[in-house]
């Protein structure tokens, strides 16, 4: 028994490592030198010449030193759209949980819902965002009346994010697309009779969520979370990039500076996939 064990362990393992293997084909043969060549760039100052080509002097940290210390701008977008991520990716998880729940009941028109959910990524570019936030993102901070004195009435710590929230609401929603179809995917897995069992021995709906629901879909909690940060971190009119493209072709520093400002964006977006990687990718006691 203990060997028919190991040996569907064993198959597991390399199933899995099949399933990866034409990513690390494309990594090896497309992704690696580029990734050594930026850091190489990043390292050095670029001369172009029609006799010599492409030269290197080596400048060590001077790029990045500039990027963090001289830059008057990069700083403060490079927290902008941290704040964002840090702020947006819980509200996503939750809102696309929320749907992917009431989503994953029967209905009348489920079928229709499941759809346009998912539509604003079928129709996502940046001219359609763009427009969203032009014509129909709303200024909470600045309107009158009940819901902003109360707000406002809120403790400083409560009021950013709530704010924040708000006023983003158009984009955060907009990225909520593939986390809802992974979640219902995830929801669809769990078997009817595990909650039927429990609602024998009298589990409640709160009950069942956090001791059935969530322990079993808790993986796809990182797997989403994951995915959400890289789609804010990289969709087009994200401002990091935008600063990091305008200094790409500069006369006097080529590609070197904005490599370091793109090496610098890639571990701060590495460190809070760190974060949510402890968070949610250990596994615990009443982990499924």
């Amino acid at each position: 028994m203990k060997k028919n064990k190991l040996s569907m362990r064993g198959k597991e393992i390399a199933a899995g490592y099949m399933f990866l293997l034409p990513w690390l084909i494309g990594f090896f043969v497309f992704s690696l030198y580029p990734i050594i060549y930026s850091v190489m760039l990043s390292l050095n100052e670029v001369h172009i010449t029609s006799t010599e080509g492409v030269t290197f002097t080596w400048k060590g940290v001077q790029y990045y030193y500039e990027a963090l210390r001289v830059d008057t701008s990069f700083l403060t977008i490079l927290g902008e759209s941290v704040t964002f991520i840090c702020f947006a990716t819980p509200i996503i998880l939750v809102f696309s949980l929320v749907i992917a729940i009431l989503l994953n009941h029967e209905f009348l028109g489920r079928t229709f819902f499941r759809v346009l959910f998912f539509f604003p990524v079928i129709i996502m570019s940046g001219s359609v965002i763009s427009e969203l936030l032009g014509s129909y993102t709303l200024d909470f901070s600045q309107m009158s009346g009940v819901v902003y004195n109360f707000l406002n009435s809120l403790p400083g710590i409560l009021q950013k994010p709530i704010f924040f929230a708000l006023n983003n609401l158009v984009l955060i929603l907009w990225f909520c697309g593939v986390q809802i179809l992974l979640f219902l995917a995830a929801l669809q897995k769990v078997g009817r009779e595990v909650y039927e069992a429990a609602e024998v021995d009298g589990a409640g709906s709160w009950e069942k969520f956090w001791k059935i629901t969530l322990p079993h879909i808790k993986s796809m909690i990182l797997v989403n979370a994951v995915y959400t940060v890289m789609e804010i971190a990289n969709y087009s009119n994200n401002e990091v990039l935008e600063k990091i493209s305008s200094h790409m072709f500069e006369v006097t520093r080529p590609y070197s500076f904005s490599a370091a400002m793109s090496w610098i964006y890639f571990l701060v977006i590495a460190m809070i996939l760190l974060v949510i990687f402890l968070l949610f990718g250990r596994k615990g006691k009443n982990d499924v």
